[in-house]
């Protein structure tokens, strides 16, 4: 005896950028949420996303922020700030700010547009095809630039006319192995 089930469409569909801000809001304040360690993300179908990190992370995080404190000071530095994007409440592991975009947004919790430069560090369980999404929908949401560092520290730099070979900040971020 077989048994057959006819395919249905159950695609979620996306929400809208007001139902998703609702949404980032009501997880920023749920206390049961509060003591997750790692980055929580929102995709566009209001998922949670969760991002365990490593020492290694946290390490390239903290070097690329105090770079950037040092090469770019008369910006704002971020870790793990909130971006309103087409795929959802995105969390870049660190962006960089002009004084311009923080005068405009102040602390709007998701911003509503990407930061200038927005970095994500990549993890062995990041696909291709997930950091292309990621870097498409930080540029689509306003920033300049994006960068992919490796597990090894090469930095890949992306705008919007795809991979460069030097920042359009001026600067070199360079990560030891």
């Amino acid at each position: 005896m077989s048994t057959s089930i006819s395919a249905r469409s159950t695609a979620v569909p996306r929400l809208s950028a007001a139902e998703l801000r609702r949404r980032w809001r009501a997880m920023v304040d749920d206390p049961l949420l509060a003591d997750i360690p790692g980055k929580l993300e929102l995709n566009e179908k209001g998922s949670i996303e969760l991002t365990p990190p490593t020492n290694r992370h946290a390490f390239q995080q903290a070097f690329i922020v105090q770079a950037l404190g040092k090469l770019l000071p008369e910006g704002t530095t971020f870790t793990e700030c909130s971006i309103e994007t087409e795929i959802g409440v995105r969390v870049p592991d660190v962006a960089w700010a002009s004084p311009d975009f923080t005068r405009r947004y102040e602390l709007q919790t998701p911003f509503p547009s990407a930061p200038e430069l927005c970095i994500e560090i990549l993890s062995r369980s990041n696909t291709g095809a997930e950091m292309r999404e990621k870097v498409d929908a930080y540029l689509a949401a306003g920033a300049r630039e994006v960068w992919l560092v490796a597990e090894d520290g090469t930095v890949e730099i992306v705008n919007e006319t795809g991979a460069q070979p030097r920042s359009v900040f001026g600067i070199v971020v360079t990560l030891s192995k």
